[in-house]
């Protein structure tokens, strides 16, 4: 999935397919389990002290708000390939780095939105310190960005070329 700055995204068939069927369920079946179990902690009685109720509660929560990211995710989203390698860092991009300008320690990572993490790459948000401090460099330029700690880390592009799964 690769997210361009007109708030286009692009998802390949396969993710839009696997992405479209998690909403059909939790639009769906989903949505009737949850209600049942909120109805069966209802008949517990005291809703007040009755955890089952708060947790079936919670988690109807979660699952609405997964189900609104989803619809706007797909409202959004484009099939397709995301346009071309230009030598400059956006999502969609498999990135390699070198950490202080050090070939040696070098680290390889998927600039994408956390829906594309795959276990094959490790997946970095372009909203994440990382991700937005490399985001639109080229190859060859050092990009900074902030450590958990409040320090600041400087990184250089090496690679960035297309995702291909």
């Amino acid at each position: 999935m690769t997210q361009t700055s007109d708030n286009v995204t692009w998802l390949t068939q396969e993710a839009y397919d696997q992405l479209k069927a998690e909403l059909e369920y939790l639009s769906g079946p989903a949505r009737t389990e949850i209600a049942a179990k909120i109805a069966a902690a209802r008949e517990e009685g005291d809703l007040r002290e009755n955890g089952g109720y708060h947790a079936a509660k919670e988690e109807q929560g979660k699952q609405e708000l997964r189900v609104r990211q989803l619809t706007q995710l797909l409202e959004s989203a484009k099939v397709g390939e995301a346009p071309a390698a230009t030598g400059v860092v956006a999502p969609g991009m498999v990135v390699t780095i070198a950490f202080d300008g050090d070939v040696d320690d070098t680290m390889e990572f998927l600039l994408a939105s956390r829906e594309y993490a795959s276990s094959d790459i490790e997946t970095f948000s372009p909203q994440s310190p990382l991700g937005s401090g490399v985001n639109g460099k080229k190859i060859g330029e050092d990009a900074q960005y902030e450590l958990p700690n409040g320090k600041k880390a400087m990184v250089r592009i090496l690679e960035a070329k297309p995702y291909t799964g």
